[in-house]
């Protein structure tokens, strides 16, 4: 590249995704799981169930350890069963800061 056009470095880039996981998620878990899985990775955001049965969460963070939230969530702790997993794009919110879990919603 020529001088002046390389890429200046920066923080890695940060991505927001919210996840509806459907299934057998709830009362097996997943939201304790999720909650140490999201925190191993350095995620920042929250998790709680939904009165129809599934599970949401909000992961924010580097987009390399959102993927890895994504792939773990389609698995979950050993007692879930996942049938599937809308996923949706979000702005990153920046007064969220670590992760938890929130009441059923």
């Amino acid at each position: 590249m020529p001088d002046g056009d390389s890429p200046v470095a920066g923080p890695p880039d940060v991505v927001a995704r919210r996840l509806a996981i459907h299934g057998r998620v709830q009362g097996v878990w997943y939201r304790a799981s999720a909650t140490m899985q999201a925190r191993s990775l350095g995620l920042r955001g929250w998790v709680r169930n939904r009165l129809d049965g599934s599970v949401e969460t909000l992961v924010i963070g580097p987009s390399g350890a959102v993927e890895a939230f994504v792939a773990w969530a389609y698995e979950g702790p050993p007692k879930a069963e996942v049938a599937r997993i809308d996923i949706t794009v979000e702005v990153v919110e920046e007064a969220v800061a670590g992760f938890e879990q929130r009441p059923t919603a």
